[in-house]
């Protein structure tokens, strides 16, 4: 008779386990930051217009507390003075070829917040699109 001279280990390797986990949480991490870029709690107010513009150049958003807060596009807000207002919104628009702007707007706060956006856009010919959200 022949005899082996290996033995087969009877255990499991957790490392190919490991890397996987590893991997799952790097991808949930990712896609956590990526899905909500906006943690600015703005209340909206209410239309019935369902349009949508698909691409902005930058989104302007001014809480109930008049703070504002500028986006690129798609990307993460952060917050600004409303003094440096205008000239961050040309330092965008100058690299992109849209020209929309999305402001938005909490319901609640003063009338001259909003024409302040509007008259920057009306200044330097841009097109704005205020946001609300679908009344029900």
């Amino acid at each position: 008779m022949l005899k082996r001279r290996s033995k087969v280990e009877a255990g499991f390797s957790m490392s190919s386990m490991t890397d996987i986990v590893f991997l799952l949480l790097l991808f949930f991490v990712m896609t956590a930051t990526t899905t909500s870029p906006n943690d600015i709690k703005i209340n909206l107010p209410q239309s019935r217009a369902t349009t949508a513009t698909k691409q902005v150049a930058a989104k302007v958003f001014i809480d109930e507390n008049g703070n504002y807060s500028l986006a690129h596009g798609s990307g993460r807000a952060v917050a600004i003075l409303p003094e440096n207002l205008e000239s961050e919104i040309m330092n965008i628009v100058a690299g992109d070829s849209l020209t929309y702007i999305a402001l938005h707007a909490d319901q609640t706060i003063q009338y001259g917040e909003v024409v302040r956006v509007l008259d920057i856009a009306n200044q330097h010919k841009l097109k704005i699109v205020i946001s609300t959200k679908t009344r029900k």
